[in-house]
């Protein structure tokens, strides 16, 4: 069971309310920057796709809300939550985040700097959050018609990339390795808009080598999305899961390159992701 400390939920909520006044959508997040609200379907491999259509909480960033009554009644629901999370893609800012890490070593500043060179933009002046481990997560605001997928260190070793279907952690969460704080002079700005070469870095086009077959059924793109909601630790499992029922209900051939696209989106690479799909279709092929 959770060790609920009152005070740092408390202090997430006052922060998560704070966020919402700014148009930000918030989910609670436990200390270890997960959501805190476990999945009502996690008992249940085979049920379907959901978004919240089961109006329970539990469904990670869809259950993310500007509307304080609605922030307070999730809260409640996770007295264990120490932090908050920050949906992106979403209006009115349709928040994109640049998550500058520092692990293994990487210098990832330096190489946004350097793709900022060689493709000609500027980080404009915008919110940047300071992370427990020294990162940075830099806050830029998307035009409403580009979806900006997820991605890890796809742009560059050390950069991932929080769009559409995922979070950053929102200022003021405690986390099991510190405090999340904003840097001096930035609180209280609004995210600045992408630069429009940044921006088609993060929006890289169809593959080439896709089928011409027909478009992907509204349950085949139903998986997809359930690939693109995946976050770290969850991205296999979604994957296969989705490649599972898409064999099963007989359009897995069809779905795989929407898939693995999906799945590279989220940070897999395109090996795991064919690897993993390859898996759930013997899996199913050897089913009765």
């Amino acid at each position: 069971m959770a060790t609920i400390d009152r005070q740092a939920t408390t202090l997430a909520l006052a922060h998560a309310l704070s966020a919402a006044e700014r148009g930000l959508a918030v989910i609670p997040l436990s200390r270890t920057k997960l959501p805190a609200l476990r999945s009502p379907h996690r008992d249940d491999p085979a049920a379907p796709p959901c978004h919240g259509e089961c109006d329970r909480f539990g469904h990670g960033v869809y259950d993310a809300s500007t509307d304080p009554r609605r922030i307070r009644v999730l809260f409640a629901a996770a007295p264990w939550a120490t932090g908050y999370g920050i949906a992106c893609g979403l209006d009115p800012h349709h928040l994109i985040g640049i998550d500058l890490d520092t692990k293994s070593g990487t210098d990832s500043s330096a190489a946004l700097r350097e793709l900022a060179l060689r493709h000609l933009f500027t980080i404009p002046e915008t919110v940047v959050v300071l992370t427990p481990s020294g990162g940075r997560h830099l806050w830029l605001s998307g035009p409403p018609d580009v979806v900006v997928p997820n991605s890890a260190s796809r742009l560059a070793p050390g950069i991932d990339i929080r769009g559409a279907g995922g979070y950053l952690v929102g200022p003021g969460s405690r986390t099991e390795h510190g405090v999340y704080s904003t840097a001096p002079g930035t609180a209280q700005l609004p995210p600045a808009p992408c630069p429009t070469s940044l921006l088609r870095l993060l929006t890289p086009p169809p593959r080439s080598h896709a089928p011409t077959a027909a478009a992907p059924t509204q349950q085949g793109l139903g998986l997809v999305q359930f690939v693109l909601a995946a976050h770290e630790g969850q991205r296999n499992t979604r994957l296969f899961w989705a490649a599972c029922r898409a064999y099963e209900n007989g359009f897995g051939p069809q779905l795989t390159e929407a898939l693995v696209d999906a799945a590279v989106r989220t940070g897999l690479t395109e090996r795991e992701a064919r690897s993993t799909i390859t898996s759930a279709s013997r899996m199913t092929s050897h089913r009765p």
